[in-house]
C-alpha cells in the first residue's frame, strides 16, 4: 500500500487542532483510497472539538451539518468538512438517526459507521487508528461491515446498496456475513429515497465491475428498486444470435461500453421488452420482434421512477429506442438513420450497437461488426462534407418560405419536411437557390389546379 501522505490543507486543520488540545484525524473514504493508492474525491476531518470550537478555531466555516456537528472550514476555494466524535441514536426511517450524542471517544465514533474499510483514521502525530480491521480488509479486497451486518443495514438500509456499489468500484467481494445481512433486509430498500437508489446506482453501473449488478439481483436487492432487471436474468434466449439469457447479455453489454453514465444505463435497459415480446416458433427458435419499442416505454418508467433529469431520460430513451436499428452502409440510409436519431446521438447508437453486438453470440458477429465500422465511416464522411440530415440544416428556413407565399402555420412545417426528404435523398440540393425554386413550382402545379 501506498505510504499516507496528507495534503497541506489537511494536515494544517489538524495541526491546529490538536495545538488547540483537541483529537483530530482523516476519516473514512479519504484513508481508505490513499491507502489503496487511489486519489481521494474529498477528505473528510474527525476531532473531539465541539462545533463551536471548530468554528472559533478558523476564520472562515459554513455549518453545513452542524445538526450532526460537521462544519466545513473553508482553506482557499477548498471545503473541508470537520465533525465532531458522535454516536448516532436510534434510527426510524431505515436511514437517518432520531439523535446525534456528542462523544470523546474515537472508538464510539468509528463504531457507527458502515464498512471496515471505511472505518479507519490517520494523523501524523498519532498513526493510524484501524480497530476493526480495515487494512486487512483492503489487503484480501473484502467488503465487511462494522460489528454485527444486520444493525448495519438495520440503521440505514441504503448501506445494502453502497455495499455492492463499493465492491464493483474497488473490484472487491463481499464477506459472507455482510451478504447474509443484505440479503436478510433488502426489503427495507423501499424506505429509500429514489433519489438516493438513483445515486449508488449510477455509480455501481459506471465502475469497472457493472456486473456486479448481478451479486445485487443473487441478494434479492434489485427486485427491491428495479425488478424489471430480474425478470431479465430469467428469460432465456433461444436463438443463434445469442450465447446468454437476456439478463447476462446486459452485464455483459455494459462490460463492453466506455463507463459513461447514458451509455451504460442504456445498455442496462435496451433490452427490458424482450421479455414481453419473446415469442417461440415451430422450430423452437426464438424471436423478440419490435422489443426495443416495449424496452423504450419500460425505460421512461424506469427513469422517471427513479428521478432521472430529463436530459439524461432524453437521451437514454432514444438510444434505447433505435438500439437495434440496422441499415446498409450506404451514405443515403446513413443520412435518413442520423435524421431519426440525431447527430449528437448518433456516435452513441453507434457505440450501443457495437456493445450490443459484442455481448452477442459468434453467430454473424464478424458481419455485423463489419457493419457497424462502415456505417461508421459513412457517418464520419458526412459530417466532413457537411451534409444536410437536420431541418435547421437546411438553406432555407420557414421566413424564406412564407416570403414565398407558403401559408404560415402546418404547412411551413410539412414544406420544410418535404425539402428535407429531398435534401437527404440529394445532398447536393441543399443550395437557397434551387429549394426556393422547388417551393415555386410546386405552388405553380397548385395555382394551375
Amino acid at each position: 500500500m501506498k505510504k499516507f501522505i496528507l495534503p497541506k490543507e489537511v494536515h494544517n486543520i489538524i495541526e491546529k487542532l490538536e495545538a488547540a488540545g483537541y483529537e483530530a484525524y482523516a476519516v473514512g473514504g479519504c484513508v481508505r483510497d490513499t491507502l489503496l493508492g487511489r486519489k481521494p474525491e474529498d477528505w473528510d476531518i474527525t476531532t473531539q472539538a465541539m462545533p463551536e470550537q471548530v468554528k472559533s478555531l478558523f476564520p472562515r466555516t459554513v455549518d453545513t451539518g452542524i445538526e450532526h456537528g460537521t462544519v466545513t472550514v473553508l482553506v482557499g476555494g477548498q471545503g473541508f468538512e470537520v465533525t465532531t466524535y458522535r454516536i448516532d441514536g436510534e434510527y426510524e426511517d431505515a436511514r437517518h438517526p432520531t439523535s446525534v450524542a456528542y462523544t470523546r471517544n474515537l472508538e464510539e465514533d468509528l463504531k457507527r459507521r458502515d464498512f471496515t474499510i471505511n472505518a479507519m483514521a490517520y494523523s501524523e502525530s498519532r498513526g493510524f487508528v484501524d480497530l476493526f480491521g480495515g487494512r486487512d480488509d483492503l489487503e484480501k479486497k473484502v467488503i465487511r461491515c462494522v460489528g454485527d451486518a444486520g444493525e448495519r443495514f438495520s440503521e440505514d438500509a441504503l448501506r445494502i446498496l453502497r455495499g455492492v456499489r463499493f465492491a464493483a468500484q474497488l473490484g472487491f467481494g463481499i464477506a459472507p456475513e455482510t451478504k447474509a445481512g443484505m440479503s436478510a433486509l433488502a426489503e427495507n430498500l423501499k424506505k429509500i429515497s429514489a433519489e438516493r437508489i438513483r445515486v449508488e446506482l449510477v455509480k455501481l453501473i459506471t465502475s469497472d465491475h457493472p456486473e456486479m449488478l448481478e451479486e445485487a439481483y443473487q441478494l434479492g436487492i434489485t427486485k427491491e428498486f428495479l425488478p424489471e432487471f430480474d425478470i431479465l436474468m430469467k428469460t432465456e434466449q433461444e436463438t443463434p444470435h445469442h450465447r446468454y439469457n437476456v439478463g447476462i447479455h446486459t452485464l455483459v453489454s455494459m462490460e463492453k461500453i466506455p463507463n459513461d453514465k447514458v451509455l451504460r444505463l442504456t445498455m442496462l435497459l435496451h433490452d427490458l421488452g424482450k421479455p414481453q415480446y419473446k415469442t417461440i416458433d415451430e422450430a423452437g427458435r426464438a424471436h423478440f420482434k419490435k422489443h426495443a419499442l416495449g424496452s423504450e416505454e419500460l425505460a421512461k418508467d424506469i427513469l422517471r421512477r427513479l428521478k432521472f433529469d430529463n436530459e439524461t431520460r432524453r437521451q437514454v430513451v432514444k438510444l434505447v429506442c433505435y438500439h437495434d436499428y440496422r441499415m446498409p452502409a450506404t451514405p443515403k440510409a446513413v443520412r435518413r438513420a442520423v435524421n431519426k436519431i440525431g447527430k449528437d446521438l448518433f456516435p452513441l447508437y453507434l457505440q450501443v450497437r457495437r456493445a450490443d453486438t459484442l455481448a452477442q453470440s459468434e453467430y454473424r458477429q464478424k458481419e455485423k461488426l463489419e457493419n457497424i465500422q462502415a456505417v461508421s465511416a459513412i457517418f464520419q464522411e458526412i459530417k466532413e462534407r457537411g451534409e444536410c440530415t437536420e431541418v435547421q440544416e437546411l438553406a432555407v428556413n420557414g421566413r424564406d418560405l412564407l416570403a414565398l407565399g407558403v401559408p404560415p402555420g402546418k404547412t411551413v412545417g410539412e414544406e420544410l419536411a418535404r425539402l428535407l426528404d429531398l435534401v437527404i435523398e440529394n445532398p447536393e440540393l441543399n443550395r437557397k437557390e434551387h429549394l426556393l425554386k422547388e417551393v415555386k413550382l410546386l405552388y405553380n402545379e397548385e395555382d394551375k389546379n
